[in-house]
């Protein structure tokens, strides 16, 4: 009996000390293959800083990185830290393979069959390009994307552009995300009888397209078409004679659209508030010239003129339209600034880019530094004379109720 008890023992013993082996060999393969735990707010803002074109891939990693990058949240964190660039339009003399055509996902988003297609030949498309700038130096970098038609407008990282293939309709893209849609045609005038505003209202969260035009008795009249809704409006136009032409793309700040309205010796701005979708005039600190001009800088309203007197450049900021003074906030003496035009203003860096009118050349003033210096082009780029505009690439969507339904899923 004895033996018998010391041999069950023994088998006890043994059995434990498997057990214990084994339970330690599982733990040793757990330590080896676990991965670290990092919370979702760790992922986020390391994501939420790397420049788009690696974002874009990064959708693709796993489930919760796409929903991550795709929600509103995300998307407008981002977009708050990128920097603003010049988009602008190249021709095409052969295009390159793989290339997306605006024109060509229209029919295909509208299901016309292939053979009702019109052809549409590449010599007359161009692609859609933008000019970083950053330390003195610039880059072309290319969106591999190609159009028809004009850069009329551009707002948050979304551009609008002539349509071509509908007289006096336009296209909404974002030429990062690609994603696209027709509009319906408005009121067809001449190019150099209307003009085109586009604008978010911070009331209601949507997009808004500001169409003026003059008649042939010389008024001018204004739709709006939202683009919640895709339809034109028409509301009250600008007061008679406040209008000389349309020369200048109207500058969003402050809440309101706002424009330029004569070639030379502007006394004041022609100003539209999004929300409550009325015009009036803003006086301007002083008479305006030619080389003179406004810009948004870091959500103000900025006034550029020239003093040719002394050689000098005075930039006034307008916080505000309900009683709001305009402030002289820089004083610019340096060099021959005479015909130096304000393009746009950089968002995070603190500097104001300019385009010299007698050779197209950049100039980027630092307002720390307090200095103005030639912005290195790429080799072989020619310098910008054509519509060049203020862009923010972006993945912002113009869906409100599909940003709604991301931020759900």
């Amino acid at each position: 009996m004895m033996a018998k008890s010391m041999g069950n023992k023994n088998t006890s013993l043994l059995k434990l000390v498997e057990e214990r082996a084994l339970s330690k060999k599982a733990e040793e393969e757990k330590k080896q293959n676990h991965v670290p735990y990092i919370p979702g707010e760790c992922i986020s803002n390391i994501l939420v800083r790397l420049p788009l074109e690696s974002l874009q891939k990064s959708r693709f990693v796993c489930k919760p990185w796409y929903n991550m990058i795709n929600s509103s949240i995300f998307i407008d964190d981002h977009f708050g830290r990128s920097e603003a660039v010049l988009i602008f339009l190249t021709p095409v003399a052969k295009e390159k393979p793989n290339t997306f055509s605006v024109e060509a996902n229209i029919l295909l988003s509208e299901s016309i069959p292939i053979f009702n297609q019109p052809i549409i030949h590449p010599t007359s498309k161009y692609y859609i390009q933008f000019l970083e700038i950053e330390d003195g130096k610039s880059k072309v970098v290319d969106f591999n994307a190609s159009c028809l038609g004009c850069i009329r407008a551009t707002c948050n990282g979304l551009i609008l552009l002539d349509n071509k293939l509908k007289k006096g309709g336009l296209i909404v893209l974002n030429p990062v995300t690609r994603k696209l849609r027709a509009l319906p045609p408005g009121t067809i005038y001449p190019s150099h009888r209307e003009s085109y505003g586009f604008a978010l209202s911070h009331l209601t969260s949507e997009y808004k397209v500001v169409h003026l035009f003059r008649d042939e008795m010389g008024y001018i009249g204004c739709e709006i078409l939202n683009l919640g809704t895709i339809s034109w409006t028409v509301v009250n136009g600008p007061s008679s004679g406040l209008f000389g032409w349309f020369g200048y793309e109207p500058v969003s700040a402050i809440g309101a659209l706002h424009w330029v309205p004569q070639v030379d010796h502007n006394e004041y701005l022609v100003s539209m508030e999004i929300d409550d979708e009325k015009f009036h005039s803003i006086p301007l600190p002083k008479s305006s010239g030619r080389h003179d001009g406004i810009v948004e800088m870091r959500g103000l309203l900025c006034f550029v003129t020239h003093e040719e007197e002394i050689n000098q450049m005075d930039i006034w900021i307008l916080k505000g339209l309900c009683h709001e003074k305009w402030i002289k906030q820089h004083s610019i003496t340096m060099g021959c600034i005479m015909d130096m035009v304000p393009l746009f203003s950089l968002r995070i860096n603190e500097e104001m880019i300019f385009k010299r009118d007698e050779d197209g050349s950049l100039y980027a003033y630092d307002f720390q530094l307090r200095v103005m210096r030639q912005v290195e082009m790429p080799m072989g780029f020619s310098p910008l004379f054509g519509c060049c505009l203020p862009h923010i690439n972006s993945m912002i969507s113009w869906y409100t109720k599909e940003r709604s339904k991301e931020d759900s899923d």
